[in-house]
């Protein structure tokens, strides 16, 4: 657009405006400037009260900003929803499938699904591994425009959790596909908020964990809050006597290998069909593993005897933690919260004072917060970083392009009143403070410092040319009315859209756009009032302090 500017759009007007171009305005700029003449001249002549009403409206603003809501980015609306299932640990797959077959037929059961398909456990390919108690269910459903007329997402999501509540042993949770995806991609567990206790002993991490997960379960927005594989599985463990073993010539490894092969299998050879190569496995049979018959399995010695296992080792069925985790070297814990009915900022605030208020961790215990609030702490870093800097580097250009650092600062005095409209739009739509908005934030400065920039330099040219500073603010605002009001208007009209959609990925779009239109209000309205006053003022107290120099000046000569 810039290169287009400076070369194309010339050429089109020297072409196209050269001949039966009226001068004369239209009604609507002769409208706004009969309204706008009077207002300026008493603005103008307010000085005083219209600044500090405005310096108001922005402490509101920045006061209304603390009390906005905050999160990452707005969760997107993909069209279809993914729900985790969990099912009691230890499940056999049997079970699993039936209670997965069960769980297919309630979501199915309503108007709006077209499909439901389900996974338990991990794929073929083991590219995500999961226990064969979790599951995941895909829900395929119809455009929104096919729904009823009184159902929304949120009331479907419910009834859904009304009718599996009727399963026992069940704890669902409902997400979207690749919502699902980025949560897992960014901590490996299932949730918006992750809490992770990390720890060097099991028992002992298992126990802060839950003071963890109590703690926050009874805070106003946690929707759902679970520790992660945190169940425990019948295990059976067998404990080698060395001492036992020695006496007949074995070591560990040799009980190692029949405990394998008995029980996983080991391969004994391949076969070849054509091309393709197949490898045969070895192992007892189903009746055979059963715990009363495993004691009995046979183990070869040196000596050519057969010793059966249960005289060598000690066999028990135990439970045992279903998951052990481990990160930077520690063992880990992690507690998964999904946000319901709250922003997600004041609800990590309050959900990290009670745990510091309730919990005393041990010495080498500690707790750390990620998930999607990792994100959006890490993203509003790096803004606090880079607004600065852009506000530095406009603020460089606009000295180059004046010449004059006044000028300069009172344009970019246009930047912070801009944020008024943008707070407040924010604040009557009920949107909270994300990523898209404060990028929508930083795209209002520089429509503000543009509209800056059209007035003080017709300003600057007026009084160039021999015009007084009170004469050349008037006459340039009322001249630059169309230009501004143009500008605002079509970016506003342009982005109106975006705004009202109510489309699929609509959610991450609408905090820009309102944004955007609601600064583009207030900046351009004190565009048209305050920074005239504001340039006025510049101009007397520089007028002011340039009499005192020269009769200070005078008084040293005489």
């Amino acid at each position: 657009s810039l290169i287009f500017s400076i070369t194309l759009v010339p050429l089109l007007c020297y072409f196209l405006l050269r001949k039966g171009v009226s001068d004369k305005e239209n009604v609507v700029v002769r409208a706004c400037k009969r309204f706008y003449r009077p207002s300026l001249a008493w603005a103008l002549s307010h000085r005083g009260l219209l600044i500090a009403g405005a310096i108001a409206l922005l402490g509101g603003s920045l006061f209304t900003l603390s009390r906005l809501g905050s999160e990452f980015l707005p969760e997107l609306n993909e069209g279809t929803m993914w729900v985790n299932i969990y099912f009691p640990p230890g499940i056999s797959v049997n079970e699993t499938k039936r209670l997965a077959s069960k769980v297919r037929e309630i979501l199915h059961d309503s108007e709006v699904v077209r499909t439901v398909t389900s996974k338990a456990g991990r794929p073929e390919d083991g590219t995500d591994p999961k226990p064969i108690n979790m599951a995941e269910v895909f829900v395929d459903l119809k455009p929104p425009d096919e729904w009823p007329a009184n159902l929304t997402r949120e009331k479907l999501i419910e009834q859904f959790g009304k009718k599996l509540d009727a399963l026992p042993g069940i704890e669902p949770s409902f997400s979207q596909p690749i919502r699902d995806n980025v949560l897992e991609s960014i901590s490996q567990i299932d949730g918006q908020i992750v809490i992770k206790v990390f720890g060097p002993d099991g028992d002992v991490l298992q126990d802060q964990t839950q003071k963890v997960l109590q703690a926050i379960s009874s805070v106003r927005g946690v929707g759902r809050a679970y520790i992660d594989r945190a169940g425990r599985v019948p295990q059976l463990q067998i404990e080698v006597d060395r001492a036992k073993c020695a006496r007949y010539g074995l070591n560990i490894a040799d009980i190692q290998d029949v405990i394998e092969t008995a029980l996983g299998g080991k391969q004994a050879t391949e076969v070849w069909e054509g091309e393709k190569k197949f490898a045969v496995v070895v192992r007892l049979r189903e009746d055979q593993r059963q715990m009363d018959n495993i004691k009995n399995i046979l183990v070869d010695t040196p000596g050519r005897q057969r010793i059966p296992l249960d005289q060598l080792a000690a066999i028990s069925v135990r439970e045992g933690s279903m998951n052990i985790s481990r990160e930077f070297g520690n063992r880990v814990m992690a507690v998964g919260v999904f946000i319901e009915g709250r922003d997600m900022g004041s609800l990590v605030a309050e959900m990290q004072d009670r745990v510091n208020r309730q919990i005393k961790l041990p010495p080498g215990y500690y707790v750390t917060w990620g998930g999607e609030f990792e994100n959006q702490q890490r993203a509003m870093k790096r803004l606090a970083l880079i607004v600065p800097v852009s506000v530095l580097l406009i603020f460089a250009l606009l000295f180059n392009a004046f010449g004059s650092a006044k000028n300069a600062a009172l344009i970019l005095l246009n930047v912070p009143f801009a944020l008024i409209g943008g707070i407040f739009a924010l604040q009557l739509t009920g949107i909270n403070l994300s990523v898209s908005a404060a990028i929508g934030f930083i795209a209002l400065f520089g429509q503000a410092v543009l509209n800056g920039v059209v007035m003080v330099s017709y300003f600057n040219q007026l009084r160039d040319e021999g015009m007084g500073t009170y004469d050349a603010v008037v006459n340039g605002a009322l001249v630059r009315l169309r230009t501004v009001l143009m500008t605002g208007t079509l970016a506003m009209l342009g982005l109106l859209p975006m705004a009202l959609s109510h489309g699929i990925g609509s959610e991450t779009q609408k905090p820009l756009a309102v944004v955007i239109i609601g600064g583009l209000i207030t900046a351009t309205l004190l565009t048209l009032f305050v920074l005239p006053a504001v340039y006025l003022l510049f101009a007397e107290k520089e007028a002011h302090v340039t009499r005192r120099s020269e009769s200070t000046e005078w008084v040293a000569s005489t």
